[in-house]
């Protein structure tokens, strides 16, 4: 079947969630990458409990009280002073180096809508993508808000199908997040994992807080079935299409 639609999730993915450190660091000195790591741990813990809960508050909402958590957990009182200016920061990531060349030699191949498929709120991601430029190359953004779910629910999935008009087997899903990933591939996308985040030092080596979430990103998802993921970089993405 061709390939009619590639779709991009957002946060550590084409965006790096971390770009929030400089901020953090300025504002919580000594503190800033303890914090940036629980908050999106939080963050992502959070989704996961408002689907088994069939609740649904936005993700908007769940970023503010995902950093609220990380502020308290080092130590922190998450005034207005604190949380604004990093919760903005959010709605302005850094996307990584290669995501804008990617995006655009993708785009130059003609013949694929590009889109991002992401847990973020609608406003959210329209300020995320506009203030990154990123909007140049996509046909669509698509948020989790219209299944009222958040991934690795399928419903979210369902939403690629009809934004774009495409089926299944037409699309390609790309992400650096191993839940992501295999909840797409169990819904029917073909899939491509961007591996990110360092693996893990010597046995010795004492394992931080900080550290944790890099350890957890650097390992691929093992519950009995593998999700059979194409691994590579947003570089690799125009020769394997």
């Amino acid at each position: 079947m061709t390939i009619k639609a590639v779709v991009f999730d957002a946060y550590g993915t084409l965006y790096d969630v971390h770009s929030v450190f400089t901020r953090t660091e300025e504002l919580c000195p000594g503190k800033g990458d303890l914090i940036s790591q629980i908050w999106r741990l939080k963050q992502l813990e959070y989704t996961w409990l408002q689907t088994a809960l069939q609740d649904y508050r936005d993700f908007a909402f769940l970023t503010h009280a995902s950093l609220e958590f990380a502020l308290r957990a080092a130590g922190v009182e998450p005034t207005d002073i604190v949380t604004k200016p990093l919760f903005e920061k959010y709605l302005d990531l850094d996307p990584y180096p290669e995501a804008k060349t990617a995006l655009g030699q993708l785009r130059s191949l003609g013949g694929r809508k590009l889109a991002i498929l992401s847990n973020g709120s609608t406003a959210m991601l329209e300020a995320l993508v506009k203030n990154s430029g990123l909007d140049a190359f996509l046909d669509a953004t698509i948020s989790v808000d219209g299944a009222r779910k958040f991934k690795p629910h399928p419903d979210c999935y369902a939403l690629v199908e009809k934004t774009l008009g495409v089926g299944q087997d037409e699309v390609v899903f790309v992400s650096s997040n191993g839940f992501d990933v295999a909840g797409a591939k169990r819904f029917g996308f073909k899939v491509v994992w961007i591996r990110r985040g360092g693996g893990p030092g010597p046995a010795t080596d004492p394992v931080l807080p900080a550290q944790m979430y890099r350890l957890l990103r650097g390992h691929a998802e093992c519950l009995g079935y593998a999700p059979d993921a194409t691994v590579a970089a947003l570089t690799d993405l125009p020769a394997l299409l």
